[in-house]
C-alpha cells in the first residue's frame, strides 16, 4: 500500500491496468472502486482522487480500451501487401476479440451512467467502432490500390461487416459458448472467397 500523502506515478494507468486484471480474473461483477485499489495496491480512496465517481472510472477504462484498439487498427493500412487479404483482416478482427473483450461489453452495458459517459465521448470525438471502421476501409483501399483486392469491392461495406460481427460477437458472448473468434475467422474467410 502507499502511504498516506504520497504521491504515485501513473496512478490512472495503474488503476486501469488493475481493472483489466480484474475483469480477465473475475468478470464484470467483480468490478468496484475497492475491488480496483486492492488489486492496484494503493489507498481505497485514492480512486476517488482521480475520477468524479465509479461510473466515471469505468467510463475512462472503456474509452482506454477503445483508444488502443483504435489504434492497433490504425497500423492496418500499413499491412497492405504483405501476407493475405484475408490473414491481415483476419489478424485485425480477431485483435477486437482480445481477452477482455465480453467483459469490457457486459461492464459497459450493465452500468448505465458509465455507457451515457462513453456515448458522449463518442459524440465528442473520442475513438470508437466508427473509428476501427474507418481503419479497416483504409487498409481495404491500400489493398485496392496494389491490386490485390477488385477495385469494384465496396472497401467500406467490407470494412462494416467485419467490425459490426466482431462488435456483435462480444455483445452476444456467453460464457461455455463456441469461440467468438472461429466464428470471425468464418466470416473473413467467406467474405475473402466469394465470388463477384
Amino acid at each position: 500500500m502507499s502511504p498516506r500523502g504520497v504521491a504515485i506515478e501513473g496512478v490512472r494507468d495503474r488503476l486501469f491496468e488493475a481493472a483489466e486484471r480484474l475483469l480477465a480474473r473475475e468478470g464484470p461483477g467483480a468490478l468496484t472502486s475497492r475491488a480496483v485499489t486492492g488489486e492496484a495496491g494503493c489507498a481505497k480512496g485514492l480512486l476517488h482522487n482521480h475520477f468524479a465517481d465509479f461510473d466515471e472510472f469505468v467510463a475512462h477504462l472503456v474509452l482506454r480500451r477503445f483508444r488502443l484498439l483504435a489504434a492497433a487498427a490504425e497500423a492496418l493500412p500499413a499491412q497492405a501487401g504483405l501476407r493475405t487479404v484475408a490473414e491481415n483482416m483476419t489478424a485485425g478482427a480477431l485483435a477486437l476479440l482480445d481477452a477482455h473483450g465480453p467483459a469490457f461489453a457486459a461492464l459497459a452495458l450493465a452500468r448505465p451512467a458509465a455507457s451515457a459517459r462513453i456515448q458522449e465521448a463518442w459524440r465528442q470525438g473520442e475513438p470508437g467502432l466508427d473509428s476501427i471502421e474507418a481503419s479497416f476501409a483504409a487498409y481495404l483501399r491500400a489493398e485496392q490500390h496494389l491490386g490485390r483486392l477488385p477495385e469494384t469491392e465496396d472497401c467500406g461495406a467490407l470494412a462494416l461487416a467485419v467490425v459490426a460481427t466482431a462488435h456483435h460477437l462480444l455483445m452476444t458472448a456467453r460464457p461455455g459458448a463456441a469461440d467468438p473468434r472461429e466464428r470471425l475467422r468464418g466470416l473473413v474467410a467467406a467474405l475473402a472467397n466469394r465470388k463477384e
